[in-house]
């Protein structure tokens, strides 16, 4: 991997991560990270508000509702879309939901997530405590 541009060597694919400490104030530093790379990839627009929305919503659910130290991210493209992962060290047996009926304004962040991005799951994480929460969104824009 070419650390300097995040990409893989002999591939049509970038990828980038980052751990923060898994407190409110740190969702901040999260999109700024994530809007920085993916200017740097090229990625702006609607394209780019889009993930900054996803990952608000990914890192804000792991740091609210899993009460771990850390939250891991990451940023993959691909070809045809963007990938983006977080993953938390909550020991919950369960995943996060969409909460589809809801009176509190809290709640609804994986309800946006799915509505936002073209696919999004959960699964457990492969090492240690925590799930792995992903959302894909295409590459470029859809047409209106």
């Amino acid at each position: 991997m070419d650390p300097s541009s995040g990409t893989a060597s002999g591939t049509d694919c970038r990828r980038y991560g980052f751990e923060l400490p898994a407190r409110v104030e740190c969702v901040a530093r999260a999109r700024t990270l994530t809007g920085e790379r993916l200017g740097s990839w090229g990625i702006g627009g609607d394209v780019r508000d889009t993930a900054l929305l996803i990952v608000s919503e990914l890192v804000t659910n792991a740091v609210v509702h899993t009460g771990g130290a850390l939250v891991a991210c990451e940023l993959l493209i691909h070809a045809q879309h963007l990938r983006i992962t977080v993953q938390d060290q909550g020991a919950a047996p369960t995943g996060p939901h969409v909460c589809r009926v809801s009176d509190e304004e809290r709640g609804r962040g994986l309800l946006l997530v799915e509505a936002v991005s073209s696919a999004w799951g959960t699964h457990a994480a492969s090492a240690g405590a925590g799930r792995v929460v992903w959302a894909e969104l295409p590459r470029t824009a859809r047409p209106c």
